[in-house]
């Protein structure tokens, strides 16, 4: 169940005062939880059905300003309303806030109600319904890194990010003594998320400063979309009410190890393991080799979905466990996708080229987009690369930035077939806006390096 509230719950706990907020929520084109607080009253008694909310809301970039280009929404347009219509499945409670409840919505055009094509909600309901037609279900599951900081987001933003000291000074990786340090967070980030209905399954230190990753359980595919989206949004509220500071940019600091966010995925039939074959090698089913296949060799084309900003590509760089080369191996953390439970019913392949700055929905959209090409077209997987992947010469490499991944992402006939042209040109303008300002800025590094010297 993707919630944990009924309605009927909700109006009893609204009558005893239990519950006197709903948060109505949209996902935005960063993957970042937007929408209204209510009264739960007038939530109940004028919202249920929906709401509206300004169109800008998915045009924008990561800090809210309104460029232009965007064919869906402009000024010369007026910035009109996209309808929020609830997702009572979803319905849950914020524990970590006090008296609250949450929804998420699904976003709709205001004059004909249909799904906007470039909401990533619905981009990822797409696909859901793509798979369903050809009889299988997605069970995927995210895995979220972050690093943890000393003082709250406030005076490390008046401080202009200039002094961030991780909340802990030494590699933590499966450290139990370490992670005891951070434990005052990441407990109630634990049950807190249990008790809004995602399935946590730990939490532990990963391998760098202060630098923590969070697991929940597999789940559908908009299932484990939602539990990452609401789970990332609880790690920042949660960082904050205990005076510190949680940040998903993937590369922080140069020579540090950056933060990923893998996912895991495999097809279901009928309830049963549809990658699995037990006579097969490494128990992979045709099924499984083709779907890999696809989603293998059409990967350049969707890394924009899953490394979408300038420092995403800082990441990728050898001997960091994060990939350059797209290419599958069997159990092996150098690679682009590594095969995980060889051999058993749970046999998955695991992406490892997101980074935390991911959109879920965008990235799991893709990758099932990717993944059902290989099967249409039965694609043959290639054999697994081994050995030290970052030493292995002609394979295909990851781009190298985000101005290439754009390029490779614009000309891809794969993604237009499946998101459609449009949806396509307004993400590769969110790129581009990227670029844009990222090229008119003035670093610090073109200062020191540059302030005597040129």
């Amino acid at each position: 169940m993707p919630g944990n509230l009924t309605l009927e719950t909700l109006k009893e706990m609204a009558a005893t005062g239990e519950i006197d907020t709903v948060l109505v929520a949209l996902v935005d084109m960063q993957g970042r939880l937007m929408g209204k607080r209510f009264h739960v009253q007038n939530f109940l008694d004028h919202s249920i059905d929906e709401t509206h909310c300004c169109n800008y809301l998915l045009a924008t970039d990561l800090v809210m300003s309104t460029p232009e280009g965007y064919a869906a929404t402009s000024w010369r347009e007026g910035y009109g309303d996209y309808v929020l219509r609830p997702d009572l499945s979803t319905l849950r409670f914020v524990p970590w806030l006090e008296g609250t409840a949450m929804v998420m919505g699904d976003v709709l055009d205001h004059h004909h109600h249909k799904p906007v094509p470039h909401a990533p909600r619905a981009m990822l309901q797409a696909q859901v319904e793509r798979l369903a037609g050809m009889g299988y279900e997605a069970a995927m599951a995210t895995e979220l890194e972050f690093f943890l900081f000393e003082k709250d987001y406030r005076v490390n933003q008046k401080e202009g990010y200039s002094a961030l000291v991780p909340l802990n000074g030494h590699n933590e990786d499966y450290n139990l003594f370490q992670t005891t340090k951070e434990e005052s967070i990441l407990r109630p980030l634990r049950n807190h998320l249990v008790g809004a209905g995602v399935p946590v399954e730990n939490t532990k230190g990963e391998a760098e400063l202060g630098q923590q990753e969070l697991n929940i359980r597999y789940a559908g595919a908009l299932d484990c979309a939602d539990n990452h989206t609401i789970a990332k949004h609880a790690t920042k509220e949660i960082a904050w009410q205990h005076g510190v500071s949680a940040s998903f940019l993937p590369k922080w600091k140069a020579g540090m190890v950056g933060s990923s966010s893998h996912v895991h995925m495999s097809l279901w039939e009928n309830g049963e393991a549809a990658f699995y074959d037990k006579g097969a090698e490494h128990g992979m089913s045709d099924l499984m080799r083709s779907f890999c296949a696809g989603m293998i060799a059409h990967a350049p084309e969707y890394t924009l979905f899953l490394a979408p900003y300038v420092n995403s590509y800082k990441r990728f760089a050898r001997g960091t466990f994060a990939p350059t080369k797209t290419v599958w191996s069997v159990d092996n953390r150098t690679a682009g996708f590594r095969l995980c439970g060889e051999g058993t019913k749970g046999v998955r392949m695991e992406c490892r080229i997101g980074g935390s700055d991911m959109n879920p929905y965008l990235a799991q959209a893709a990758l099932l987009a990717a993944g059902m090409k290989g099967i249409e077209e039965g694609l043959e997987l290639a054999p697994p690369t081994r050995g030290d992947v970052y030493e292995t010469g002609d394979v295909p490499e990851i781009p190298r930035s985000l101005r290439e991944a754009r390029e490779v992402f614009i000309g891809s006939a794969l993604m237009k077939e499946a998101f459609g042209e449009g949806v396509v040109e307004h993400y590769a303008r969110a790129a581009e806006v990227e670029l844009e300002a990222f090229d008119q800025a003035v670093t610090d590094w073109e200062i020191e390096r540059g302030f005597e010297r040129a």
